[in-house]
Protein backbone atom coordinates (compact mmCIF):
# COMPACT_ATOMS: atom_id res chain seq x y z
CA UNK A 1 0.00 0.00 0.00
CA UNK A 2 2.13 3.08 -0.87
CA UNK A 3 0.93 6.80 -0.23
CA UNK A 4 -0.55 9.29 -2.76
CA UNK A 5 -2.44 12.73 -3.40
CA UNK A 6 -6.03 12.37 -2.57
CA UNK A 7 -6.78 13.96 -5.81
CA UNK A 8 -5.13 11.21 -7.99
CA UNK A 9 -5.13 11.00 -11.56
CA UNK A 10 -7.23 7.96 -13.19
CA UNK A 11 -4.23 5.89 -14.59
CA UNK A 12 -2.59 6.18 -11.32
CA UNK A 13 -6.15 4.99 -9.61
CA UNK A 14 -6.03 1.98 -12.21
CA UNK A 15 -2.74 1.52 -11.33
CA UNK A 16 -3.49 0.84 -7.48
CA UNK A 17 -7.26 -0.85 -8.19
CA UNK A 18 -5.18 -3.55 -9.93
CA UNK A 19 -3.41 -4.22 -6.59
CA UNK A 20 -6.25 -3.76 -4.70
CA UNK A 21 -4.87 -0.17 -2.98
CA UNK A 22 -6.65 2.03 -0.74
CA UNK A 23 -6.60 5.59 -1.54
CA UNK A 24 -3.98 6.36 0.94
CA UNK A 25 -2.28 4.34 3.43
CA UNK A 26 -1.52 5.61 6.87
CA UNK A 27 1.51 5.43 8.75
CA UNK A 28 4.31 2.15 8.65
CA UNK A 29 3.10 -0.10 12.19
CA UNK A 30 5.69 -0.17 14.58
CA UNK A 31 6.44 -2.94 16.47
CA UNK A 32 3.63 -5.04 17.74
CA UNK A 33 2.18 -3.70 21.34
CA UNK A 34 3.43 -5.71 24.08
CA UNK A 35 1.52 -7.29 27.15
CA UNK A 36 -1.76 -7.37 24.85
CA UNK A 37 -4.48 -8.84 27.13
CA UNK A 38 -7.03 -10.69 24.63
CA UNK A 39 -9.13 -11.63 27.64
CA UNK A 40 -10.34 -7.15 27.81
CA UNK A 41 -11.11 -7.62 23.86
CA UNK A 42 -14.68 -7.18 23.57
CA UNK A 43 -17.25 -6.89 20.19
CA UNK A 44 -17.33 -3.59 19.26
CA UNK A 45 -13.98 -2.02 20.71
CA UNK A 46 -12.20 0.46 18.41
CA UNK A 47 -8.80 -0.42 18.71
CA UNK A 48 -5.92 -0.60 15.41
CA UNK A 49 -5.10 -3.90 13.79
CA UNK A 50 -2.19 -4.16 11.05
CA UNK A 51 -2.45 -5.64 7.84
CA UNK A 52 0.59 -6.02 5.64
CA UNK A 53 2.81 -4.18 8.28
CA UNK A 54 0.28 -0.88 8.59
CA UNK A 55 -1.71 -0.11 10.92
CA UNK A 56 -5.37 0.94 10.42
CA UNK A 57 -8.57 2.18 13.08
CA UNK A 58 -10.47 -1.24 13.21
CA UNK A 59 -13.17 -2.57 15.01
CA UNK A 60 -13.82 -5.90 16.68
CA UNK A 61 -16.51 -8.15 15.32
CA UNK A 62 -16.29 -11.12 17.12
CA UNK A 63 -13.87 -12.99 19.12
CA UNK A 64 -13.32 -16.62 19.60
CA UNK A 65 -12.37 -19.08 21.94
CA UNK A 66 -12.30 -21.60 19.76
CA UNK A 67 -8.34 -23.87 19.98
CA UNK A 68 -8.39 -23.72 16.14
CA UNK A 69 -7.99 -19.90 16.24
CA UNK A 70 -5.93 -19.89 19.50
CA UNK A 71 -3.10 -18.03 17.45
CA UNK A 72 -5.93 -15.28 15.49
CA UNK A 73 -9.20 -15.60 18.05
CA UNK A 74 -9.70 -11.99 17.36
CA UNK A 75 -12.05 -10.67 14.03
CA UNK A 76 -11.78 -7.22 13.05
CA UNK A 77 -13.31 -4.94 11.00
CA UNK A 78 -10.84 -2.19 9.10
CA UNK A 79 -13.07 1.02 8.87
CA UNK A 80 -13.99 2.42 5.67
CA UNK A 81 -13.54 -0.79 4.27
CA UNK A 82 -16.40 -3.21 2.41
CA UNK A 83 -16.99 -6.93 4.95
CA UNK A 84 -14.70 -8.85 2.20
CA UNK A 85 -11.70 -7.63 3.94
CA UNK A 86 -12.09 -8.17 7.87
CA UNK A 87 -9.25 -10.21 9.36
CA UNK A 88 -8.96 -12.74 12.07
CA UNK A 89 -5.75 -11.51 14.09
CA UNK A 90 -4.01 -12.57 16.87
CA UNK A 91 -2.18 -10.36 19.81
CA UNK A 92 0.51 -9.28 17.70
CA UNK A 93 -1.42 -7.67 15.24
CA UNK A 94 -3.52 -5.14 17.81
CA UNK A 95 -3.08 -2.22 19.74
CA UNK A 96 -4.94 0.00 22.25
CA UNK A 97 -3.86 1.23 25.60
CA UNK A 98 -7.19 -0.52 27.24
CA UNK A 99 -5.36 -3.62 26.09
CA UNK A 100 -2.23 -2.90 28.50
CA UNK A 101 -2.88 -3.53 32.25
CA UNK A 102 0.50 -3.70 32.91
CA UNK A 103 0.44 0.01 32.38
CA UNK A 104 -2.24 0.55 34.21
CA UNK A 105 -0.71 -0.89 36.86
CA UNK A 106 2.62 0.49 36.89
CA UNK A 107 0.96 4.15 37.20
CA UNK A 108 -0.92 2.70 40.59
CA UNK A 109 1.99 1.67 41.98
CA UNK A 110 3.60 4.86 41.45
CA UNK A 111 0.75 7.06 42.91
CA UNK A 112 0.88 4.27 45.53
CA UNK A 113 4.40 5.22 46.29
CA UNK A 114 3.69 8.80 46.03
CA UNK A 115 5.71 8.85 42.96
CA UNK A 116 5.42 8.72 39.12
CA UNK A 117 5.55 5.70 37.06
CA UNK A 118 9.07 6.55 35.38
CA UNK A 119 8.83 7.01 31.25
CA UNK A 120 10.89 4.34 29.26
CA UNK A 121 13.21 6.53 27.38
CA UNK A 122 12.68 4.73 23.69
CA UNK A 123 14.02 7.71 21.99
CA UNK A 124 10.97 7.42 19.68
CA UNK A 125 7.52 8.98 20.07
CA UNK A 126 4.98 6.93 21.77
CA UNK A 127 2.30 5.13 19.39
CA UNK A 128 -0.95 6.78 18.69
CA UNK A 129 -4.48 4.48 19.99
CA UNK A 130 -7.54 5.27 18.00
CA UNK A 131 -9.91 7.88 18.80
CA UNK A 132 -13.38 8.88 17.86
CA UNK A 133 -12.58 10.40 14.57
CA UNK A 134 -10.54 8.16 13.03
CA UNK A 135 -13.25 6.26 11.43
CA UNK A 136 -14.08 9.68 9.75
CA UNK A 137 -10.25 10.11 8.51
CA UNK A 138 -9.76 6.13 8.10
CA UNK A 139 -12.48 6.50 5.67
CA UNK A 140 -11.89 10.05 3.88
CA UNK A 141 -8.23 9.03 3.06
CA UNK A 142 -8.40 4.98 2.84
CA UNK A 143 -11.82 3.99 1.42
CA UNK A 144 -12.25 2.96 -1.68
CA UNK A 145 -13.21 5.11 -4.87
CA UNK A 146 -16.28 4.98 -7.31
CA UNK A 147 -13.31 5.26 -10.01
CA UNK A 148 -11.10 2.45 -8.23
CA UNK A 149 -14.08 0.08 -7.94
CA UNK A 150 -15.49 0.90 -11.97
CA UNK A 151 -11.97 -0.22 -13.14
CA UNK A 152 -11.57 -3.20 -10.55
CA UNK A 153 -15.67 -4.57 -11.25
CA UNK A 154 -15.36 -4.05 -14.83
CA UNK A 155 -12.48 -6.63 -15.04
CA UNK A 156 -10.21 -5.25 -18.26
CA UNK A 157 -13.64 -3.90 -20.22
CA UNK A 158 -12.17 -0.66 -20.79
CA UNK A 159 -15.06 0.55 -22.60
CA UNK A 160 -17.72 -0.58 -19.85
CA UNK A 161 -15.47 1.73 -17.27
CA UNK A 162 -15.76 4.82 -19.57
CA UNK A 163 -19.96 4.72 -19.48
CA UNK A 164 -19.46 4.18 -15.85
CA UNK A 165 -17.29 7.22 -15.35
CA UNK A 166 -19.48 8.92 -18.07
CA UNK A 167 -22.43 8.34 -15.01
CA UNK A 168 -20.82 8.94 -12.31
CA UNK A 169 -19.49 12.35 -13.79
CA UNK A 170 -23.33 13.36 -15.04
CA UNK A 171 -24.31 12.49 -11.42
CA UNK A 172 -22.05 15.02 -10.06
CA UNK A 173 -22.86 17.88 -12.20
CA UNK A 174 -26.74 16.92 -11.59
CA UNK A 175 -25.68 17.19 -8.22
CA UNK A 176 -24.12 20.91 -8.05
CA UNK A 177 -27.00 21.82 -10.64
CA UNK A 178 -29.56 21.16 -7.92
CA UNK A 179 -27.28 22.13 -5.37
CA UNK A 180 -27.68 26.17 -6.97
CA UNK A 181 -31.08 25.90 -8.35
CA UNK A 182 -31.97 27.98 -5.82
CA UNK A 183 -29.78 30.83 -6.36
CA UNK A 184 -29.83 30.83 -9.97
CA UNK A 185 -33.58 30.90 -10.29
CA UNK A 186 -33.67 27.03 -11.42
CA UNK A 187 -36.83 26.18 -9.42
CA UNK A 188 -40.31 26.07 -11.08
CA UNK A 189 -42.08 24.60 -14.06
CA UNK A 190 -40.35 25.17 -18.35
CA UNK A 191 -43.73 25.15 -19.62
CA UNK A 192 -44.31 21.99 -21.52
CA UNK A 193 -44.68 18.30 -20.98
CA UNK A 194 -42.31 15.69 -21.49
CA UNK A 195 -42.30 12.41 -23.78
CA UNK A 196 -44.54 10.47 -21.00
CA UNK A 197 -47.26 13.53 -20.27
CA UNK A 198 -45.68 14.65 -17.14
CA UNK A 199 -45.34 18.45 -16.31
CA UNK A 200 -41.49 19.42 -17.09
CA UNK A 201 -39.31 21.72 -14.59
CA UNK A 202 -36.77 23.50 -15.57
CA UNK A 203 -33.85 20.88 -13.86
CA UNK A 204 -35.88 17.93 -15.84
CA UNK A 205 -34.59 19.94 -18.94
CA UNK A 206 -31.37 20.43 -17.40
CA UNK A 207 -30.58 17.44 -16.27
CA UNK A 208 -32.00 15.83 -19.41
CA UNK A 209 -29.31 17.85 -21.60
CA UNK A 210 -26.55 16.76 -18.80
CA UNK A 211 -27.20 13.25 -18.99
CA UNK A 212 -27.28 12.93 -22.91
CA UNK A 213 -23.92 15.35 -23.52
CA UNK A 214 -21.84 13.13 -20.90
CA UNK A 215 -23.27 9.76 -22.18
CA UNK A 216 -23.39 10.86 -26.07
CA UNK A 217 -19.65 12.21 -25.74
CA UNK A 218 -18.52 9.16 -23.77
CA UNK A 219 -17.67 7.36 -27.47
CA UNK A 220 -19.15 4.21 -25.85
CA UNK A 221 -23.31 4.69 -26.09
CA UNK A 222 -25.06 3.53 -29.46
CA UNK A 223 -28.45 5.17 -28.08
CA UNK A 224 -29.92 6.71 -24.96
CA UNK A 225 -33.60 6.44 -24.11
CA UNK A 226 -34.42 9.32 -21.79
CA UNK A 227 -37.80 9.81 -20.21
CA UNK A 228 -37.94 13.32 -21.22
CA UNK A 229 -37.14 12.94 -24.97
CA UNK A 230 -40.28 10.87 -26.99
CA UNK A 231 -37.95 9.42 -29.00
CA UNK A 232 -34.29 7.51 -28.69
CA UNK A 233 -31.55 9.59 -29.17
CA UNK A 234 -29.67 7.63 -31.57
CA UNK A 235 -25.34 8.13 -31.84
CA UNK A 236 -24.96 8.67 -35.70
CA UNK A 237 -21.20 9.31 -35.77
CA UNK A 238 -18.80 6.48 -36.19
CA UNK A 239 -16.24 8.14 -34.09
CA UNK A 240 -18.31 8.72 -30.64
CA UNK A 241 -20.26 5.36 -31.32
CA UNK A 242 -20.08 2.13 -29.09
CA UNK A 243 -21.68 -1.11 -27.92
CA UNK A 244 -24.15 0.47 -25.18
CA UNK A 245 -27.36 1.53 -25.22
CA UNK A 246 -28.81 3.57 -22.05
CA UNK A 247 -32.25 4.00 -20.85
CA UNK A 248 -32.53 6.65 -17.43
CA UNK A 249 -34.76 9.04 -16.12
CA UNK A 250 -32.72 11.57 -15.38
CA UNK A 251 -34.38 13.50 -12.43
CA UNK A 252 -36.98 11.44 -10.79
CA UNK A 253 -39.41 12.66 -8.73
CA UNK A 254 -38.65 16.35 -9.85
CA UNK A 255 -42.18 17.35 -8.52
CA UNK A 256 -40.97 17.62 -5.41
CA UNK A 257 -37.26 19.84 -6.56
CA UNK A 258 -39.18 22.85 -5.75
CA UNK A 259 -39.91 21.86 -2.05
CA UNK A 260 -36.10 20.45 -1.58
CA UNK A 261 -37.62 17.12 -0.98
CA UNK A 262 -35.16 14.25 -2.21
CA UNK A 263 -34.99 13.30 -6.14
CA UNK A 264 -32.76 11.37 -7.85
CA UNK A 265 -31.49 10.02 -11.54
CA UNK A 266 -32.26 6.39 -12.54
CA UNK A 267 -30.29 4.28 -15.23
CA UNK A 268 -29.80 0.97 -16.89
CA UNK A 269 -27.59 -0.60 -19.79
CA UNK A 270 -27.79 -2.80 -22.27
CA UNK A 271 -25.07 -4.40 -24.72
CA UNK A 272 -26.35 -3.55 -28.44
CA UNK A 273 -27.04 -6.85 -30.37
CA UNK A 274 -27.20 -5.04 -33.72
CA UNK A 275 -24.15 -4.84 -36.15
CA UNK A 276 -21.60 -2.56 -34.84
CA UNK A 277 -20.98 -1.33 -38.25
CA UNK A 278 -24.38 0.47 -38.28
CA UNK A 279 -26.50 2.70 -35.53
CA UNK A 280 -28.37 1.17 -32.94
CA UNK A 281 -32.10 0.96 -33.49
CA UNK A 282 -35.06 0.64 -30.82
CA UNK A 283 -34.64 -3.35 -31.11
CA UNK A 284 -31.28 -3.08 -29.00
CA UNK A 285 -33.42 -2.14 -25.82
CA UNK A 286 -36.95 -3.46 -26.19
CA UNK A 287 -35.52 -6.48 -24.39
CA UNK A 288 -36.47 -8.31 -20.99
CA UNK A 289 -34.77 -6.90 -17.73
CA UNK A 290 -33.33 -9.75 -17.41
CA UNK A 291 -30.13 -8.61 -19.97
CA UNK A 292 -29.16 -5.65 -18.42
CA UNK A 293 -25.69 -5.72 -17.69
CA UNK A 294 -25.78 -2.79 -14.70
CA UNK A 295 -28.56 -0.30 -13.43
CA UNK A 296 -28.29 1.73 -10.83
CA UNK A 297 -29.59 5.16 -9.26
CA UNK A 298 -28.17 8.43 -7.97
CA UNK A 299 -30.25 10.49 -5.13
CA UNK A 300 -29.78 14.00 -4.13
CA UNK A 301 -30.66 14.33 -0.91
CA UNK A 302 -28.75 15.43 2.63
CA UNK A 303 -25.93 13.88 0.61
CA UNK A 304 -25.57 12.76 -2.97
CA UNK A 305 -24.88 8.53 -2.99
CA UNK A 306 -25.03 6.04 -6.21
CA UNK A 307 -25.89 2.74 -5.81
CA UNK A 308 -24.78 0.44 -8.68
CA UNK A 309 -25.24 -3.50 -9.55
CA UNK A 310 -23.51 -5.41 -12.13
CA UNK A 311 -26.11 -8.12 -11.30
CA UNK A 312 -23.63 -9.82 -8.19
CA UNK A 313 -24.53 -7.68 -5.16
CA UNK A 314 -25.24 -3.86 -4.60
CA UNK A 315 -22.81 -1.48 -3.38
CA UNK A 316 -23.36 1.68 -2.48
CA UNK A 317 -21.22 5.12 -2.67
CA UNK A 318 -21.38 8.66 -0.94
CA UNK A 319 -20.31 11.69 -2.75
CA UNK A 320 -17.42 13.93 -0.63
CA UNK A 321 -17.74 17.12 -1.96
CA UNK A 322 -14.62 18.62 -0.98
CA UNK A 323 -12.45 16.16 -2.79
CA UNK A 324 -14.84 15.28 -5.76
CA UNK A 325 -15.09 11.92 -5.69
CA UNK A 326 -17.67 8.95 -4.36
CA UNK A 327 -16.26 7.13 -1.88
CA UNK A 328 -17.37 3.07 -1.03
CA UNK A 329 -19.70 3.14 1.91
CA UNK A 330 -21.18 -0.59 1.91
CA UNK A 331 -22.40 -3.36 -0.15
CA UNK A 332 -25.93 -3.11 0.80
CA UNK A 333 -28.97 -5.74 1.33
CA UNK A 334 -32.23 -5.99 2.42
CA UNK A 335 -32.93 -6.92 6.43
CA UNK A 336 -32.67 -11.14 6.05
CA UNK A 337 -35.75 -10.77 8.42
CA UNK A 338 -37.81 -8.61 6.70
CA UNK A 339 -36.53 -5.49 8.35
CA UNK A 340 -39.25 -2.73 9.76
CA UNK A 341 -42.81 -2.87 9.34
CA UNK A 342 -43.15 -0.14 6.24
CA UNK A 343 -45.32 -0.13 3.11
CA UNK A 344 -45.14 2.70 1.17
CA UNK A 345 -47.86 3.77 -1.44
CA UNK A 346 -49.89 6.72 -2.59
CA UNK A 347 -52.82 6.08 -1.06
CA UNK A 348 -54.19 8.66 -2.76
CA UNK A 349 -55.44 6.59 -5.39
CA UNK A 350 -56.30 3.66 -2.98
CA UNK A 351 -60.36 3.89 -4.82
CA UNK A 352 -59.22 3.03 -7.66
CA UNK A 353 -57.06 -0.25 -6.61
CA UNK A 354 -57.55 -3.79 -7.30
CA UNK A 355 -59.36 -5.48 -4.25
CA UNK A 356 -55.86 -7.41 -3.21
CA UNK A 357 -53.84 -4.01 -2.71
CA UNK A 358 -56.54 -2.81 -1.21
CA UNK A 359 -56.48 -5.54 1.24
CA UNK A 360 -52.99 -5.63 1.89
CA UNK A 361 -52.77 -1.75 2.89
CA UNK A 362 -56.11 -2.83 4.77
CA UNK A 363 -53.85 -5.59 6.85
CA UNK A 364 -50.45 -3.36 7.08
CA UNK A 365 -53.30 -0.80 9.49
CA UNK A 366 -54.49 -2.82 10.83
CA UNK A 367 -51.35 -4.62 12.11
CA UNK A 368 -48.74 -2.25 13.21
CA UNK A 369 -46.99 -1.20 9.96
CA UNK A 370 -45.98 2.55 9.61
CA UNK A 371 -47.19 4.79 6.65
CA UNK A 372 -43.88 6.41 4.50
CA UNK A 373 -44.39 7.89 1.22
CA UNK A 374 -41.97 10.54 -0.16
CA UNK A 375 -42.96 10.82 -4.05
CA UNK A 376 -40.08 9.82 -5.38
CA UNK A 377 -39.04 6.56 -6.09
CA UNK A 378 -35.77 6.38 -5.74
CA UNK A 379 -36.16 8.11 -2.13
CA UNK A 380 -38.89 5.83 -1.39
CA UNK A 381 -36.86 2.45 -2.95
CA UNK A 382 -33.52 3.82 -1.40
CA UNK A 383 -35.45 3.74 2.00
CA UNK A 384 -36.84 0.55 1.57
CA UNK A 385 -33.48 -1.32 0.73
CA UNK A 386 -31.99 -0.22 3.85
CA UNK A 387 -34.44 -0.55 6.19
CA UNK A 388 -36.64 -3.13 4.79
CA UNK A 389 -40.56 -2.74 3.92
CA UNK A 390 -42.82 -2.92 0.98
CA UNK A 391 -42.90 -0.19 -1.77
CA UNK A 392 -46.14 -0.04 -3.95
CA UNK A 393 -46.91 1.13 -7.04
CA UNK A 394 -50.00 -0.60 -8.88
CA UNK A 395 -52.05 -0.14 -11.28
CA UNK A 396 -55.28 1.55 -11.25
CA UNK A 397 -58.47 2.21 -13.09
CA UNK A 398 -56.61 4.97 -15.25
CA UNK A 399 -53.53 4.07 -15.56
CA UNK A 400 -54.32 0.38 -16.22
CA UNK A 401 -50.38 -0.80 -16.57
CA UNK A 402 -48.90 1.61 -13.91
CA UNK A 403 -47.38 4.78 -14.19
CA UNK A 404 -43.95 4.32 -13.90
CA UNK A 405 -42.14 3.06 -16.97
CA UNK A 406 -40.44 -0.01 -17.56
CA UNK A 407 -36.81 0.52 -18.95
CA UNK A 408 -35.80 3.48 -16.81
CA UNK A 409 -37.93 3.02 -13.47
CA UNK A 410 -39.20 -0.14 -13.31
CA UNK A 411 -36.17 -2.47 -14.70
CA UNK A 412 -33.31 -0.86 -12.57
CA UNK A 413 -34.99 -0.54 -9.74
CA UNK A 414 -36.30 -4.39 -9.95
CA UNK A 415 -32.65 -5.53 -10.59
CA UNK A 416 -31.22 -4.17 -7.66
CA UNK A 417 -34.22 -5.24 -5.20
CA UNK A 418 -33.32 -8.64 -6.13
CA UNK A 419 -30.21 -8.20 -6.10
CA UNK A 420 -29.86 -7.10 -2.48
CA UNK A 421 -32.23 -9.91 -1.35
CA UNK A 422 -35.92 -8.62 -1.98
CA UNK A 423 -38.64 -9.55 -4.47
CA UNK A 424 -40.10 -7.27 -7.46
CA UNK A 425 -43.23 -7.88 -8.80
CA UNK A 426 -46.02 -6.92 -11.39
CA UNK A 427 -48.57 -8.34 -9.07
CA UNK A 428 -51.77 -9.77 -11.30
CA UNK A 429 -50.62 -8.40 -14.82
CA UNK A 430 -51.79 -8.78 -18.25
CA UNK A 431 -53.72 -11.98 -16.82
CA UNK A 432 -50.53 -13.25 -14.58
CA UNK A 433 -48.26 -13.04 -11.39
CA UNK A 434 -44.40 -12.15 -12.88
CA UNK A 435 -41.12 -10.69 -11.88
CA UNK A 436 -40.87 -6.60 -13.47
CA UNK A 437 -37.06 -7.75 -14.89
CA UNK A 438 -39.65 -10.68 -17.03
CA UNK A 439 -41.99 -7.88 -18.74
CA UNK A 440 -41.03 -7.44 -22.40
CA UNK A 441 -40.93 -3.93 -23.36
CA UNK A 442 -43.50 -2.51 -26.54
CA UNK A 443 -41.91 0.81 -26.77
CA UNK A 444 -39.62 3.02 -24.92
CA UNK A 445 -42.38 4.52 -22.84
CA UNK A 446 -43.95 1.18 -21.56
CA UNK A 447 -44.91 1.32 -18.08
CA UNK A 448 -45.87 -1.65 -15.30
CA UNK A 449 -47.08 -1.99 -12.22
CA UNK A 450 -44.78 -2.16 -9.18
CA UNK A 451 -44.52 -4.21 -5.92
CA UNK A 452 -40.72 -4.53 -4.78
CA UNK A 453 -39.40 -5.01 -1.23
CA UNK A 454 -38.66 -7.62 1.54
CA UNK A 455 -39.47 -10.97 0.42
CA UNK A 456 -41.97 -11.05 3.83
CA UNK A 457 -43.87 -8.18 2.22
CA UNK A 458 -44.10 -8.75 -1.14
CA UNK A 459 -45.12 -12.36 -0.69
CA UNK A 460 -47.89 -11.64 1.18
CA UNK A 461 -49.53 -8.89 -1.34
CA UNK A 462 -48.84 -11.86 -3.90
CA UNK A 463 -50.91 -14.38 -2.07
CA UNK A 464 -53.64 -12.21 -1.75
CA UNK A 465 -53.89 -12.67 -5.37
CA UNK A 466 -54.30 -16.17 -5.07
Amino acid sequence: RASTPTAVCFCTALARAALRLPAMAPRQAKAAAKNVDLSLVTEGMKLQASSDGIFYAAEVVAVSDSKKRAKAPVKVHFLGYAAEYDEWVGADRIRSKALRPDDADAKADGKSEGKKAPKAKTGKKSERTPTEFDPYLQNRVNAQTLVQYIIESTKGDKQLAMLMNAIQHASKVVSNSIEKAGPAGLYGLAGNANATGDDVKKLDIIADDIWVECLSRSGVCGLLVSEEQEEAVVVEDEALRGPFCVAFDPLDGSSNIDCNVSVGSIFSVYRRQSPADKACTQADILRPGTEIIVAGYCMYGAATELVITYGKGVFRFALDTSIGEFLYVEHMKIPQDGGKKIYSCNEGNLHSWDQPIKDFVKDCKSSGYAARYVGSMVSDVHRTLLYGGVFVYPADKKSKKGKLRVLYEGYPMAMITEQAGGMASTGMFLGKIGRILEVVPEHIHDRCPIIMGGERDVSKVLKLYA
